[in-house]
């Protein structure tokens, strides 16, 4: 892919999160909590008692949550020689287990693509989730074909190719590198970390179609890729109904082959046992994603320019509608038995996105949309930051900025310790902790203020106390 499509490509995952303006709701905590000055007296006996200010009950919040919140002790992902890493390195960790012991999917999100502390932080989660916990699935908010290219080769290639291979260029980073160096050395153990995807936008190409044996065909579809990527960034929406059959014509041509060519498809992903299933999968969201989105897309690019966003937002739930149905698909016709990590943006794995005050995009997303059997298993980790510097999805930095006073990153910050954890799911409102049972400010990106019930959103938080740009890799 050019230098220039990999840049729209990166450009369309920006938009939905930094081109908006921000929400300006609520600047501060005592606007959301009423503050009573006193109590009349019925009778002129009774003393007059002062109830708690807003700042008292701001001070009750904040030590509520220093009293029951943990501290990591790091964030750095673990070295992994020859054997397991030692189950000593996790010790801070051990508070996760009884509240994810029956918990069959956790969630890792992020308030932002460019902190260097959360990809590292994740990472150092995810070995502590599948060596300790069991948890052998890794799935991206990534393309599924990519993943599926990035795991079926891991053994051929450096952990860095395979990082590129598997999840979009705003992941390819240093800090981001261990979590691959530390897949790659799983695959020659009983128990593997398997990677994987779910997202339907194309990426960069998920296969060269050497195994379809067939130059003239390999030649057509690797074409027809490039010419459905820039289709999706134009505006020219007679012109793409009228190649649309013989681009999806391809696409099923390269889809009847599958079956056909089992044996050169595993010859050419040895590590991936699923190959034949997840190249199916992979060429019918193609399909798919020619025949619906493409128009919804170009449709998109017009109304934008008009200031229009209907059908950008229609975009955007077609994208996490076809996400959640990837992700069951994974859950229970690839790996029915195995338990899963998904690695995505806050917004994605929210449980009530569309609630989400302040936030541009007030819709569905995947997972709101997950069936409750699904949620009743899982467990969402919002990943926030209270101060440092961030970058958006061209790299470019921005300064998060200061906490909100009683936002979400105040009371949880109070612990002032740099890696603060908090359980949500497992509390019952009361004095100290209502505040996560009520609206309250955070910051999405660092920078766009939203307003939510933070109880409503996750089960835990993790608020990582200052981050940094990432260190990327080309």
């Amino acid at each position: 892919m050019s230098k220039g499509k990999k840049r729209k490509v990166l450009l369309s995952l920006s938009i939905a999160l930094t081109s908006f303006v921000a929400f300006s709701g609520v600047s501060n905590a005592s606007a959301a909590v009423p503050a009573i000055e006193g109590r009349v007296a019925l009778e002129n006996n009774f003393e007059v008692k002062q109830a708690r200010t807003s700042s008292e009950t701001l001070q009750d919040w904040k030590k509520w949550t220093s009293d029951h919140a943990y501290s990591l002790t790091s964030i750095q992902p673990e070295a992994i020689g020859k054997q397991n890493i030692p189950s000593t390195k996790f010790e801070d960790l051990e508070m996760l287990k009884p509240l994810l012991h029956d918990k069959r999917i956790v969630f890792l999100g992020e308030s932002s693509h460019g902190a260097a502390e959360f990809s590292l932080a994740k990472t150092r989660l995810i070995q502590f989730l599948h060596q300790e916990m069991g948890y052998n699935v890794l799935a991206f908010e990534s393309g599924m074909g990519n993943a599926m290219n990035a795991q079926g080769q891991i053994d051929k290639q450096t952990a860095e190719q395979t990082m590129k291979n598997a999840i979009y260029p705003v992941w390819w980073s240093k800090e981001t590198l261990p979590l691959f160096e530390y897949a790659k050395k799983t695959q020659k153990t009983d128990k593997s970390l398997k990677l994987t995807g779910f997202d339907i936008l194309q990426q960069n190409a998920f296969t060269n179609g050497d195994w379809l044996q067939n130059n003239q065909l390999a030649k057509q579809f690797s074409e027809v890729e490039d010419q459905l990527a820039e289709w999706t960034f134009g505006k020219d929406l007679k012109g793409y109904q009228k190649v649309k059959p013989s681009i999806i014509n391809i696409y099923k041509q390269v889809k009847s082959q599958v079956p056909l060519k089992e044996k050169e498809l595993k010859a050419a992903y040895p590590s991936e046992p699923h190959i034949v299933k997840l190249m199916e999968r992979t060429l019918a969201d193609r399909i798919r994603f020619a025949d619906e989105y493409v128009e919804l897309s170009i449709q998109s690019n017009i109304e934008v320019e008009q200031n229009n966003y209907d059908s950008y937002f229609k975009t955007m739930e077609w994208r996490d509608q076809s996400m959640m149905e990837n992700l069951l698909w994974l859950a229970e016709e690839v790996y029915p038995t195995e338990k899963f990590i998904v690695w995505a943006h806050n917004d994605h794995i929210r449980k009530a996105q569309s609630e989400v005050m302040g936030s541009p995009f007030l819709v569905k997303f995947m997972g709101e949309r997950l069936p409750d059997i699904y949620k009743k298993y899982s467990y969402v980790l919002g990943l926030y930051m209270a101060g440092g510097e961030t970058a958006n999805n061209m790299g470019e930095p921005m300064a998060v900025l200061p906490p909100v006073k009683g936002s979400i990153e105040d009371i949880v910050s109070s612990s002032n310790k740099p890696y603060t954890f908090i359980d949500m799911r497992n509390r019952q409102n009361e004095r100290g902790n209502s505040w996560m049972f009520e609206p309250r400010l955070s910051y999405s990106w660092g920078v766009i203020q939203e307003s939510l019930v933070p109880r409503d959103q996750y089960d835990g938080l993790l608020l990582i106390d200052k981050v940094s740009k990432p260190h990327y890799i080309k």
